[in-house]
């Protein structure tokens, strides 16, 4: 292949790869289907809390994470224009979360579910 047919398949290439996303969160989720729970905490870590009900064990995992919220660009202007003097104040951090539960019946992950705006 010459290089001037070459170079537009290389760009084509890189823009597929740079759409190009990884599992999504059901997808990671539903490999413990299946597993023990030994397999489920070796990768998640000690539940936050247990609990047991019609011969089912439910496990909550709980994730935190601090994400940094700018402020508004709009900020610094008025209606008639830019505020002279005036600083945009400094960013701020906003703790968001993921609530993740395993359902396990017989030691063996069954389902789960999640619920939080950190999930995704």
């Amino acid at each position: 292949m010459t290089r001037s047919r070459l170079l537009p398949l290389l760009v084509a290439l890189a823009a597929l790869g740079a759409c190009a996303q990884g599992p999504t969160l059901d997808q990671r989720l539903s490999t413990f289907v299946g597993r023990g729970e030994a397999d489920l905490v070796a990768a998640l870590g000690v539940p936050v809390r247990t609990y047991e009900a019609e011969g089912r064990r439910f496990l909550q995992f709980e994730q935190r994470r601090n994400l940094l919220v700018a402020s508004p660009l709009a900020a610094p202007y008025g209606p008639w224009g830019p505020r002279y003097g005036y600083w945009a104040p400094p960013p701020s951090y906003v703790q968001a979360s993921c609530d993740l539960t395993f359902a396990l019946r017989d030691q063996r992950v069954e389902s789960f579910s999640y619920r939080g705006e950190a999930c995704g």
